[in-house]
């Protein structure tokens, strides 16, 4: 039961940080990224790639796999983002592109596998396992400790108090924050909305990325991964809020939580045909929230729970 709530901590820790870089991205230019499908699965081969060719730890490739699907983003918004955004083109326009787009960076996420396979004789290209890879910290009692299940939450963690303090303490972050809030008006007070387009596509490219090479050492990599878990990102950022990134990464925690345990326990209940139903599970609490909170998580007034927990809290010392 232990291994099984650690690897659950490190699937949800990445797929909170996914989640989070949709929520950036959608903030920002009003834009619902599926190319993010494509972002993640960049980032599981850029890990592998460098990993199986280089060698040392698939750690050392993290960082890389997120700056590389960074890039990714800005030359997505350069290319194409951008002229749709001029041209004021309609949220559906926009999502569809990043559709189209996703097309074809799943292409060469193809193609790049047939040359890792033809080239550098990587058979396992096409299908990995970097989770054999990983280092056993310990043991408690027979259960194995990977590292894996220690980095995941501590890099989420990292980047939630980086994005608090970037958006809320840096002149930059605040100049962002206003300009995604009321791009006229920042113009006028001397923001450049295009370099917070830039910076936001940037971030959100760089958290699939690194959702991608976190979940390289968690789940199997294969060129559709990205197309598998999508859906599972996207409930997340829908949970917890489209216009709250810490939102998002609660919500992205949340549902994959409840993704990675509740399959667990349907399969023992019901046998491992329920495996197949898993992307469910995210669309149902997915579903439930929006009829309850359509705003997600983060449209929740805390402060007013909070309050009523107190009064009910003090009423019972009474």
């Amino acid at each position: 039961m232990l291994e099984l709530i650690l690897k659950a901590l490190a699937y949800s820790s990445g797929i909170a940080l996914g989640a989070a870089g949709i929520t950036i991205i959608y903030m920002a230019t009003g834009t619902f990224n599926f190319a993010h499908a494509s972002l993640v699965a960049w980032g599981f081969y850029i890990v592998f790639s460098l990993y199986s060719i280089l060698g040392g730890s698939p750690y050392y490739y993290i960082p890389l796999a997120a700056l590389f699907s960074g890039f990714l983003g800005v030359l997505i918004y350069v290319t194409v983002n951008r002229r749709l955004l001029k041209a004021r083109a309609t949220m559906v326009t926009l999502m569809m592109s990043t559709l189209g787009i996703d097309l074809i960076l799943f292409a060469f996420i193809n193609i790049y596998a047939d040359y890792l396979t033809e080239h550098y004789k990587l058979s396992a290209a096409r299908y990995f396992v970097l989770e054999l890879k990983d280092y056993v910290l310990g043991y408690v009692g027979e259960t194995p400790i990977k590292a894996i299940c220690i980095v995941a939450p501590i890099v989420m963690l990292a980047v939630t108090l980086s994005i608090h303090a970037f958006l809320k303490k840096s002149k930059f972050g605040i100049a962002m924050r206003a300009a995604i809030e009321n791009p006229s008006l920042a113009s006028v007070l001397g923001i450049n909305p295009e370099v917070v387009y830039l910076t936001a596509w940037f971030m959100g490219g760089a958290l699939a990325g690194l959702a991608g090479g976190t979940l390289s050492l968690v789940i199997s990599g294969h060129p559709a991964v990205g197309m598998e878990t999508i859906v599972t990102f996207f409930s997340g950022a829908i949970v917890g809020g489209l216009y709250s990134v810490f939102g998002s990464l609660l919500g992205g925690l949340l549902i994959g939580l409840s993704e990675y345990i509740g399959i667990y326990s349907l399969s023992m209940a019901f046998g491992g045909g329920v495996l197949v139903y898993r992307p469910m599970i995210p669309l149902l609490i997915m579903a439930i929230t929006l009829l309850i909170y359509p705003r997600g998580l983060a449209g929740i007034n805390w402060g007013r729970i909070k309050a009523f927990l107190t009064s009910i809290a003090s009423r019972g010392g009474r």
